[in-house]
């Protein structure tokens, strides 16, 4: 999405983590423990910067609205 269509309302990003480690070639349990994580936010202004970082291992996974 470009930064002039984003309107206020909710979203979701879907990190898709076991796809992330698998293409780094890393050896995951079967299921893995972190598959995908969604992460569900709101925007109520529009004109902000938005920056959504994700933390993760195969076995954790951490984000928050960074600056």
């Amino acid at each position: 999405m470009k930064p002039e269509e984003a309107k206020a309302g909710r979203y979701e990003l879907l990190f898709h983590v076991d796809e992330y480690y698998d293409g780094l070639g890393r050896n995951l349990s079967d299921p893995p423990f972190v598959d995908q994580v969604p992460v569900r936010f709101t925007v109520f202004d529009a004109t902000q910067h938005f920056h959504v970082p994700m933390i993760c291992t195969p076995w954790n996974c951490t984000t928050y609205r960074g600056s």
